[in-house]
């Protein structure tokens, strides 16, 4: 009878820097093994300036990412697409979305499923807090090549 190899043990990392280390790594190939556990506070992400409006943090898994977004009255996301299949929730304030011919105001405790290559734009109502999952990964942000996003507005 053979002998069951022992499970590696889980790994739990605390700092952001190393998730999007391994962020890079991940949106280039895919990991071969088990991915490690991550338990990654906010207040541990650094807060990234895209222009006078617009901040983000974002944690990076094998597979999905997740973004805080912060955006000022007045945001004006351009009109881009991805092949990132997205979730919005507004946490706090409104986003006016223009997707798919249709003009969609996100309310604070809602939700906005976005299909891969869906053109659309966004503006923030008010002050804004958004959470996003992509999944892949967007390879843009953690490359630093969403030039759409750092305009200044």
């Amino acid at each position: 009878m053979a002998k069951k190899k022992p499970r590696p043990k889980s790994k739990i990392t605390t700092r952001s820097a190393i998730s999007h280390s391994h962020a890079r790594r991940a949106v280039t190939k895919r990991a071969s093994s088990p991915a490690a556990l991550q338990y990654i506070p906010w207040h541990t992400v650094p807060l990234e300036d895209l222009n006078p409006l617009l901040q983000r943090q974002f944690v990076v898994g094998q597979e999905i990412m997740l973004a805080r977004v912060l955006l000022k009255k007045g945001c004006v996301v351009p009109e881009h697409s991805h092949h990132n299949e997205q979730l919005t929730y507004i946490l706090e304030g409104a986003l006016k979305f223009w997707i798919d011919g249709k003009e969609i105001v996100v309310n604070a405790g809602e939700t906005l499923c976005i299909p891969s290559n869906m053109p659309h734009k966004a503006e923030a109502l008010e002050d804004t807090i958004d959470l996003d999952v992509f999944a892949p990964p967007r390879a843009d942000w953690i490359n630093k090549t969403d030039q759409y996003l750092r305009r200044q507005k």
